[in-house]
């Protein structure tokens, strides 16, 4: 049976625009909007989840395998994530941007959707991307320049944003559970929640990339928790975390910053010395208030695992897990929402900044 592919991309100019949406549908049918579309490499990614059921097919996971598997009218199809082919019985068909899982859901790319899904249906496929503008195009990156981006930034020119990714640290993973608080709740794996929360946010409200150390519950290093910071397009580094007491009573966010470059003072610094972790961890500071949320003050702190550099880092203990107040806030998903909100604001509150 012949087969055709009918692919319409419209360009809707749009200065608000805060995240991708794509209609798909197959011939003949309604189409469906799928508003979850993140870009990678200037490609946009879709939930293979969400794709299949506009297109008529159905498809798994085989936890077993290791691999994504899809029923079509031609047998099944195989993938896998990072994989450079689709198998479809004995053939294999290359795939030019390999699936990935981003914010814990299978992603597959617009022209996988088009050129390998597409070649394998009897029926045409409806396409219509809505805001192809928004791919953010990812520079080149020499791996001395990786390697210490953290430490000196690279100077901006004046036509790029003030914010062009932001790196988050979730602190501890695996087997380091960090501050255990009330009823056995882990540090780990609150600040990995809220970090997701915030990627989120930053990712579709600001489309900028956003670089998390870890995004599973695994052990890292020390070297291997800044990674996240060693991209070159990173103007902000966040490193979450949150604490426990021996008594009930304290409470609150404290925010650290690494002292001034040839002091090791207490003193507040001007907001206008670099490096500008001072002028960062104020904008947070204000958002959290604005939010309605204890905040401690800013406070320098020498012996905190805080690279050197001018790269704007924060560390920031978002509440005490042995204080029922933090901890109610912190285990459940509208507190975290609420705390991802106001850091969120704080990073555009720095970008705005002139």
């Amino acid at each position: 049976m012949r087969r055709f592919l009918l692919v319409l991309i419209v360009l809707l100019w749009t200065t608000q625009a805060c995240f991708a949406v794509v209609e798909l549908s197959r011939e003949g049918k309604a189409p469906q909007r799928l508003s979850e579309v993140y870009h990678h490499q200037g490609m946009p990614f879709l939930a293979i989840d969400d794709v299949l059921p506009a297109l008529g097919l159905r498809g798994y996971w085989n936890s077993v395998a290791h691999q994504y598997v899809i029923s079509t009218p031609s047998g099944k199809a195989t993938f896998f994530p990072g994989g450079q082919y689709l198998k479809l019985g004995e053939r294999f068909v290359p795939i030019t941007h390999p699936a990935r899982f981003i914010d814990g859901r299978l992603r597959v790319s617009e022209d996988f959707v088009l050129e390998q899904l597409g070649a394998v249906l009897p029926y045409a496929v409806y396409y219509r991307n809505l805001d192809p503008d928004l791919a953010v195009p990812e520079s080149s990156e020499g791996a001395l320049d990786k390697l210490f981006a953290f430490l000196l930034q690279k100077k901006k020119t004046s036509t790029e944003p003030a914010l062009r990714a932001v790196a988050i640290d979730p602190g501890h993973g695996g087997e380091e559970t960090g501050a255990i608080g009330l009823n056995g709740v882990k540090e780990k794996n609150i600040v990995l929640d809220v970090a997701q929360q915030l990627e989120k946010q930053v990712k579709m409200k600001l489309g900028i990339p956003v670089y998390l150390s870890r995004d599973d519950d695994y052990f890292l290093s020390f070297d291997q928790h800044l990674q996240s910071a060693r991209h070159d397009n990173v103007d902000a580094f966040l490193l979450l975390h949150a604490q426990a007491s021996l008594s009930p009573q304290p409470h609150g966010i404290h925010l650290y910053v690494r002292p001034g470059e040839d002091s090791f003072s207490s003193s507040t610094p001007s907001v206008q010395d670099k490096p500008s972790s001072m002028m960062l961890a104020l904008r947070l500071s204000e958002a959290l208030r604005d939010a309605g949320f204890q905040v401690q003050e800013v406070t320098q702190a020498p012996l905190l695992p805080l690279v050197p550099g001018d790269l704007p880092t924060v560390l920031i203990e978002l509440g005490y897990l042995s204080n029922q107040g933090d901890h109610d806030l912190l285990t459940h998903e509208e507190g975290q929402a609420r705390l991802a909100a106001a850091l969120f604001s704080g990073l555009q509150k720095f970008a705005s900044q002139p």
